[in-house]
């Protein structure tokens, strides 16, 4: 029997075994957001993220929305403790990024390194973004989550969701903008923030 993630939250309270639906559900969505804003130390913030949801279960408040947001606010909270070590990773990836932009011969190594040129230049805005801008950018392009949904992970108002990604757009897309005008056909690598359908509405 399937049951909702809310339902099973309250009956983990007197079953615990019930929380691990819950798990299966969301841990590779949960550990693909860390993975992609930390790297490696990944594994051990997705432990330490549903460890943190299990303990607090009890004052899990639906509001309406999946559990999925509640998860990634715990997740979020636990990176901000580790803000400094995701802005040394995303200024690591910028500087290898540049490293690996020198002459190649053929067309396609060309745009190899300038997808990871462009990729480097990404980086190093995240890296410089103020720690809630990156939040709510990264929730929108990684997590994929709504605007609201967004509201709940962060506790803010939409409002303010709309604001910190307004900012962060412009400073990324400030980053991108060289690159571009370089060459039109260039376009984000994998590692870059993507587009979605609210923004700027």
């Amino acid at each position: 029997m399937h049951l909702a993630d809310d339902v099973l939250i309250r009956e983990s309270m007197r079953e615990p075994e019930q929380f691990a639906p819950l798990f299966d559900r969301h841990a590779v969505a949960i550990h693909r957001y860390l993975a992609r804003r930390i790297g490696t130390p990944a594994d051990d913030l997705l432990a330490e993220t549903f460890l943190i949801a299990f303990r607090r279960r009890a004052a899990y408040q639906p509001q309406g929305l999946e559990v999925r947001p509640w998860l990634f606010g715990i997740a979020t909270n636990v990176l901000h403790r580790h803000v400094r070590q995701e802005e040394r990773r995303y200024r690591a990836l910028a500087r290898v990024a540049r490293e690996q932009a020198a002459p190649h011969d053929d067309d396609r190594a060309d745009d190899r390194v300038d997808a990871a040129a462009l990729r480097g230049d990404l980086a190093a805005a995240l890296a410089k973004l103020k720690p809630g801008d990156r939040d709510a950018l990264l929730l929108l392009a990684y997590a994929q989550l709504s605007y609201a949904e967004i509201a709940a992970t962060l506790d803010i108002p939409v409002g303010t969701v709309r604001s910190r990604i307004n900012r962060a757009r412009k400073v990324t897309r400030a980053a991108l903008e060289p690159a571009i005008t370089l060459d039109p056909s260039a376009a984000p690598g994998p590692h870059a923030v993507p587009d979605h359908p609210e923004v700027g509405r």
